[in-house]
Parts: structure tokens; C-alpha cells; sequence
């Protein structure tokens, strides 16, 4: 209950459910990513605290570390100064358009906090008893509202990433932290890495061939970018 609530934990569920939709729906690219750096340290600390060091070191490692600088290659800071760089992602949408964001939203909160409670029930970890279970349905449910709504690849990439990290959360609530979960966890960190540097890489590159309106911008369609 809301009353047992660790006063630590709590901190950090609000901290990570703040970070996600910062990086999620924040306009500025560069301001976006220093956020998901932020979630991804949060999210350090919240695998320490759930007691698996292990994967706070993979995740200092792998996100803040290693995701990060696939986030700022992207946008092109590390590239020369003839290649695109990537500041700020245009909007042009209409009040429609952001209110379906937000019932998208609330319907995949609905249902994956429904699949807790009626299919995967008997959890290791209660969500009604962590904090940090909760934050990681909500930070699923935005990422997935996100990655549906948004046309810029850059921000689909974000929303990917903050999407694994709210799933791995969940895992840890079903398997809870023993080592086997851990190491399962672990690998999930690896192949979002890799994934996520296969993408910066392609990113770059069609912005070589193509510039940047091949990205796509949210709120028009590409065609239109162009």
C-alpha cells in the first residue's frame, strides 16, 4: 500500500517516470538525450537498490556510458563539421493529434497494468508494494504511445530504449534478482546496445545520402518534409 511505501524508492520511481517523458516528448534532440542519460543512471540506482549490483554495472555500462554516446553520435556531435547535425525535432501538430497521444497512452497503462494483475499476478515483487514496478508500467505505456506517434527516427530510437529499460523493470518484478535473472536481464541490456548502435550508424548514414528531412518529422508527412 501507498502508505509502505520506501521513502528512497519512491524518489527514484518519480525521478525515472520524470526522466522517460522528458526524453520521450522534450522537443530539443541534444536536450533529450542528456535526459535519457539521466533515466539510464536512475535506473543504476534503482538496480542497486532492488539488490542486483550486477545489473547496475551493466546498465552505468551499457546505458549511460555506451547508449549514450550512440544517442550523441547520432545526432552528430563527434562527426565533422560538413556532416549534419541534428539540434531540434520541428512540431507542427495539431490539438488531435496530442490528445490521442495521451489516450494512447492511458490505454496501453490500462492494459499492461491489467496484465499484471489478472495473468502474471503472483509477481516476485508486488507493484502494489514498489514503487519502481508501477514507474515501470507507466514508462512502458508512454514509450509505447511515443514510439507510435512519433515520425522522427531519432525519437523512435529513444522511445525503443526507454520502452526495454520500463520491460526490463517488469522482468525483475516476475523473476525477481536472483542471478539467472540477472543474467537474463544483462543480455537484454547487450542486444539493446547493439541495436541501438546498429541505428545510430544507419542514422548517419542516411543523413549523408539524403539529409535531413529523410528522418521525418513529427506532425507532417515525409513527403511534405521534403
Amino acid at each position: 500500500m501507498i502508505a509502505s511505501f520506501d521513502a528512497i524508492e519512491t524518489l527514484l520511481a518519480l525521478c525515472l517516470t520524470v526522466a522517460a517523458l522528458a526524453c520521450l516528448f522534450d522537443r530539443h534532440l541534444v536536450r533529450a538525450c542528456c535526459f535519457f542519460i539521466a533515466f539510464a543512471f536512475t535506473m543504476t540506482l534503482a538496480w542497486w537498490l532492488l539488490g542486483a549490483p550486477w545489473l547496475a554495472a551493466a546498465e552505468l555500462l551499457l546505458g549511460v556510458v555506451l547508449t549514450g554516446l550512440c544517442f550523441f553520435y547520432a545526432l552528430g556531435i563527434f562527426s565533422p563539421d560538413a556532416s549534419p547535425k541534428l539540434m531540434r525535432d520541428s512540431l507542427h501538430e495539431p490539438w488531435s493529434r496530442a490528445v490521442a497521444r495521451l489516450v494512447l497512452a492511458l490505454g496501453w497503462f490500462v492494459m499492461v497494468g491489467a496484465a499484471i494483475r489478472y495473468v502474471i499476478a503472483e509477481m516476485v515483487y508486488s507493484p502494489t508494494e514498489h514503487p519502481l514496478l508501477l514507474a515501470g508500467i507507466i514508462i512502458i505505456a508512454c514509450a509505447l504511445g511515443a514510439f507510435a506517434l512519433h515520425r522522427h527516427l531519432l525519437r523512435r530510437l529513444l522511445a525503443f530504449n526507454i520502452l526495454g529499460s520500463g520491460v526490463f523493470m517488469l522482468l525483475a518484478g516476475v523473476a525477481g534478482t536472483s542471478p539467472a535473472a540477472q543474467a537474463l536481464i544483462t543480455v537484454g541490456l547487450c542486444i539493446a546496445w547493439l541495436g541501438s548502435m546498429l541505428a545510430a550508424l544507419l542514422i548517419r548514414q542516411l543523413l549523408h545520402l539524403e539529409g535531413v528531412e529523410v528522418l521525418g518529422h513529427d506532425g507532417e508527412p515525409k513527403e511534405q518534409a521534403k
